[in-house]
């Protein structure tokens, strides 16, 4: 069988994480006592600015002494904490699960992901366009996802969010899913969310897209757009869904109607790299929303035009920029797979972060344990950079731990940089 492949991500090195687990954050164990080592920072210098980033621990410590005086000793990176409350419920990690909705690898890996996301006890999104492209069954792909989810997921750990679209909408999947048998654990117990889709990074401005054959063609033609760029002969079909129309009324009074509607649901609100995305995200909040996801350009997608996928839509470290200090739960999404870029993206604002087609690599290479492996690997690392920085929760980062440069500018913290620009 082919291998998954994963444009703009390291595959090779998610591959080793998802085999190895911890072990793959360190070089490799038999260059020990043969090699000595060091930064190789200018072929890490990119375009991206997350990517230009550094983490600069400071000399003087005071709340690593404020851990030593509640320890009654040295504190070290295991002391690091990193429970979170996401978006309404309580996670293991400051890491949740990105969108998957109805593409070919999103629903081939889905349930393996959606398994060990649960073992993890992290949250979990389900994508757009599942129910009203593979049905809404008992052995629909949506339900067998909650289903899969919920097998060992710990106590009081993790939760759901069912993303929906305007097809979605019309399928009215939240109405169905609210008062669903397979949805009552997850409800009773606090742990699922609806989340209202404004956009993603990878084609901000359009809707989801898949390709589809002639049959499937025939069965939603009265529900998306169904195109064939590839011709008659080639029994490919394009099919695309509503991006939907926001205005900021619009968006305050969609969240609004959620809440009233699903009073016992968790409401979350992804949004596009869009220039406003600021602006955006405070309307949002200021609505009611539990959770605001922003997905920068480096956001993944099953399906997607390369035009965007090169040219549309800002990185998710302008993003974090344009939005400031965060005026409710923000989740960050973009290129995510190690702590590194991680840690960065939480010190500037984010609550947690996504992890997207790494995941789906992940269980690509271990169907059974990738993504435990995967998430394993980037907690330890998480662990060590937080503990570095003389904090030991993800909540007391700050923008003052980024460096922020580049080649032909000089070096700022964040909070330098956001006061220059």
């Amino acid at each position: 069988m082919s291998r998954l492949h994963a444009r703009g991500l390291p595959e090779e090195a998610i591959r080793e994480r998802a085999r190895k687990g911890a072990a793959a954050i360190f070089p490799p164990e038999d260059e020990y006592g043969r090699a000595v080592l060091g930064a190789d920072v200018i072929s890490r210098i990119t375009d991206d600015p997350l990517d230009r980033a550094r983490l600069v621990p400071p000399v003087f410590m005071p709340r690593r002494l404020e851990k030593l005086i509640d320890l009654a000793r040295e504190p070290l990176f295991g002391d690091v904490d990193l429970e979170t409350r996401i978006g309404g419920f309580d996670s293991t990690l400051p890491v949740y699960v990105s969108a998957f909705g109805s593409t070919r690898v999103g629903t081939e890996l889905a349930l393996s992901v959606g398994r060990q996301a649960g073992r993890l006890g992290i949250p979990m999104v389900v994508g757009e366009n599942v129910a009203p492209v593979h049905g809404a069954r008992a052995d629909s792909s949506l339900v067998n996802r909650l289903e899969s989810y919920v097998e060992g997921l710990p106590a009081g750990r993790g939760g759901v969010v069912v993303q929906q679209s305007t097809e979605d909408a019309d399928a009215e999947v939240w109405n169905q899913l609210y008062s669903s048998p397979s949805a009552t654990p997850l409800l009773e117990s606090g742990r699922l969310g609806f989340e209202l889709k404004v956009g993603q990074g990878a084609k901000p401005g359009l809707g989801g897209m898949t390709l589809i054959g002639d049959a499937d063609a025939d069965r939603l033609t009265d529900r998306y757009a169904v195109g064939d760029p590839w011709g008659p002969e080639s029994g490919l079909r394009l099919r695309g869904s509503s991006p939907g129309t926001f205005t900021e009324e619009i968006l305050h009074q969609q969240i609004r109607f959620t809440r009233n509607n699903f009073p016992r649901a968790s409401i979350w609100v992804k949004l596009p790299p869009g220039r406003d995305v600021g602006h955006a995200s405070r309307v949002a909040w200021a609505a009611g929303a539990d959770a605001v996801t922003v997905d920068g350009a480096e956001g993944g997608s099953g399906w997607a035009p390369t035009v965007f996928l090169d040219r549309v839509g800002l990185p998710l470290g302008e993003c974090l920029r344009r939005i400031g200090e965060p005026e409710g739960c923000l989740l960050a999404s973009g290129r995510i797979w190690e702590a590194g870029r991680a840690v960065v993206a939480l010190a500037l604002g984010a609550r947690a972060v996504g992890l997207g087609r790494a995941a789906l690599i992940a269980v690509d290479e271990d169907p059974e344990n990738g993504l435990i492996n995967l998430v394993d690997a980037l907690a330890m690392e998480a662990r060590l950079l937080i503990s570095a920085l003389g904090v030991y929760s993800p909540d007391a980062l700050s923008p003052e731990d980024v460096l922020l440069y580049s080649p032909s500018s000089p070096a700022r913290t964040s909070k330098e940089e956001t006061r220059a620009l």
